[in-house]
């Protein structure tokens, strides 16, 4: 049964807007094409969207929202910083690399989208270095890690990881020895924020 005004959510919305995002493209995709995959009203939908660019950003914002409640429950974790840092690193990884794998025609389509919710993709980074930044501070705080700023120490690891996030990079994911790669350059990165008393493999 289509949702009337009273059951149509914004959550519903933005579910319908990504199908319709995969089969048209974010070319062709309408607003109409939304409101016609719910059975409802292209008013409807901007009542709670009140235009396309706003409906095309709050959909990217969900798509990386995803990604970033599932790092949280890392960092969270009752684990020391060193296996906390060296897991979220790879959730990252993992979860940047099958988007692209499983569904190819959606993650390109969430590139473009990306290139446009420039204050969504903002956000997005606040949040996944200061991840970051609470791990590191946990490791500092612990006297396993020595940095001098942690802030700028989370922003570091970022950017050093991109090769491993970062969307341009998507065709080298499935490349053979990827994961090797990771894997050492999680070590190089581990034994530079080692502190001398902690010593190498201490957590």
């Amino acid at each position: 049964m289509p949702p009337t005004s009273e059951t149509l959510t914004a959550e519903r919305i933005l579910e319908a807007t990504e199908d319709v995002l995969r089969r048209h493209g974010p070319a062709k995709a309408t607003v109409v094409d939304v409101a016609r995959a719910l059975g409802v009203s292209h008013g409807s939908v901007y009542r709670h969207f009140r235009t396309k660019a706003a409906l095309r950003e709050a959909v990217t914002k969900r798509w990386l929202d995803r990604t970033s409640q599932t790092l949280s429950v890392i960092v969270a974790e009752d684990r020391d910083p060193e296996t906390r840092l060296r897991a979220w690193l790879w959730a990252l990884f993992d979860a940047k690399r099958r988007k692209a794998g499983e569904d190819p025609e959606l993650f390109a389509t969430y590139m473009v989208l990306v290139g446009e919710a420039v204050q969504a993709v903002d956000d997005h980074l606040v949040d996944l270095t200061a991840q970051l930044t609470r791990i590191v501070h946990d490791g500092a705080d612990a006297g396993v890690f020595t940095v001098a700023d942690e802030s700028v120490t989370a922003r570091a690891l970022f950017h050093a990881s991109g090769r491993f996030h970062d969307p341009c990079y998507a065709a080298e994911w499935v490349r053979p020895g990827v994961e090797s790669d990771l894997e050492a350059l999680l070590e190089l990165l581990l034994r530079g924020l080692r502190s001398r008393e902690a010593g190498p493999g201490t957590a």
